[in-house]
């Protein structure tokens, strides 16, 4: 297939595989955030405690393990590891919904993240390896729909499971689904050649990435650093928002498990994968003409995101929240495919798995592993003062995070105008 070539069956298929990994991925990741409620009332957790679950214990395993298996994945089957992190994910997924008591239900979390870290990079540079460029950010805005779905997916999933039965069940049910899909993988998906769409002879491989080199390669690139701590910026909001978004509804709008199953979830699924999709179009258009736009579309969507943000912490109703919700969650997410498909196109084809990592380990230690951290311990700190309403107090507080990451955003537009006038 040359560069020009339009993707074939294999890839398609290959793609669609990897996506419902993808959607089980996060739909496992998020699924302590959508029953925040009755996790709480029934292990008796603090806010703080959940933020330090679904943001820093999380994300010390699922942002630092993702190196070394990047690296690995780098030099070995990407295929059969990323099998491999399904299987174990999905079994901790499970051992969520046994667990008795606040420590363990904390361990079988962070032992999530230990196998979530084996999940995206793999699957970035499989895709990087199926699909030729010029619809490599078409195919990965595709991919990225993976958290949208799985968000929306656990909403309505998990909620309806919680609400009919138990909180339980939704972990062990959705976990043994992942499992039987972890079996399945190396069964339709084959290992692709790498490089082999970069323009590599058939019987020329790529060299074996060295890992310091690699990672000195990553962090001594200006544009790949930025666009790292710009996504990070821009997750500290979407995961410190998103890990209380249905905690918030319930307990500061008035919202039921069975409203948020239904009206929550549909708002995820339309808005995030909108958003996402829509950015991959935009990004694979503009890109062709400029390097400029990976940098200057996330910035412009996350202007125009602020005033709906607002408005959802402000509204006194939930369908009014929701329906200014949508706003956020559509706008939010244009980054995401501008981010990895700039890394992807930017580094050789054997250093894509673990520059991939690398991406996931600055945006994710920053947003997943600190956001929901922070709102957590900002609710518990306005609880004395605004005993009603803290956790709208503490959203309020991550306005300042959008300012941030636009600006950071501007910096990488900054550097690529400047390197194409020279």
């Amino acid at each position: 297939m040359s560069a020009s070539a339009p993707a074939g069956s294999r890839a398609w298929v290959a793609l669609g595989m990897l996506w419902f990994v993808y959607v089980l991925n996060f739909l496992d990741r998020q699924l302590m955030s959508i029953l925040a409620k009755p996790i709480q009332d029934s292990l008796h957790v603090t806010d703080g405690q959940l933020g330090l679950i679904g943001g820093l214990y999380f994300a010390a395993f699922y942002c630092f393990i993702a190196i070394p298996v990047g690296w690995l994945a780098d030099r070995t089957n990407r295929v059969a590891v990323l099998s491999l992190a399904c299987g174990l994910w999905s079994a901790a997924t499970m051992a969520c919904g046994f667990s008795a008591n606040y420590g363990q239900f904390a361990v079988a979390r962070m032992t999530v993240g230990f196998g979530e870290a084996g999940g995206v990079p793999p699957s970035y540079a499989i895709i990087s390896d199926y699909f030729p460029p010029g619809r490599r950010g078409t195919a990965l805005g595709l991919y990225n729909l993976g958290p949208p779905i799985g968000a929306a997916f656990g909403i309505a999933f998990g909620a309806a499971i919680a609400a009919a039965f138990n909180w339980r069940y939704a972990f062990v049910i959705l976990g043994a689904v992942g499992v039987l899909t972890a079996l399945i993988l190396p069964l339709m998906v084959r290992e692709p050649r790498r490089g082999g769409l970069d323009g590599l002879a058939a019987d020329a491989q790529p060299n074996k990435a060295g890992f310091w080199a690699t990672l000195w390669m990553f962090f001594s690139r200006p544009p790949l650093v930025l666009a790292a701590l710009a996504g990070g910026a821009t997750q500290f909001i979407t995961y410190g928002l998103g890990n209380f978004t249905t905690l918030f509804l319930m307990r500061e709008k008035g919202m039921t498990l069975k409203e948020i199953a239904v009206w929550y979830a549909l708002v995820v699924a339309i808005g995030m994968s909108g958003g996402i999709f829509a950015s991959g179009r935009v990004i694979d258009r503009y890109t062709r003409r400029s390097k400029i736009a990976y940098a200057l579309v996330p910035a412009i969507s996350l202007i125009l995101a602020i005033p709906f943000y607002i408005g959802f912490v402000w509204a006194p109703t939930w369908p009014l929240a929701l329906a200014l919700l949508m706003g956020p969650t559509v706008l939010n997410y244009f980054y995401l495919s501008s981010t990895v498909t700039l890394v992807q196109q930017t580094v050789r084809p054997e250093e894509r798995v673990m520059s991939g990592a690398l991406l996931l380990l600055v945006m994710n230690f920053i947003g997943l592993g600190l956001g929901p951290t922070y709102v957590g311990w900002a609710s518990d700190l306005f609880k004395a003062s605004h005993p009603h309403n803290a956790l709208q107090m503490a959203l309020y507080t991550l306005i300042p995070f959008y300012l941030l990451a636009i600006g950071l955003f501007l910096w990488l537009t900054a550097i690529f105008r400047k390197a194409e006038r020279d």
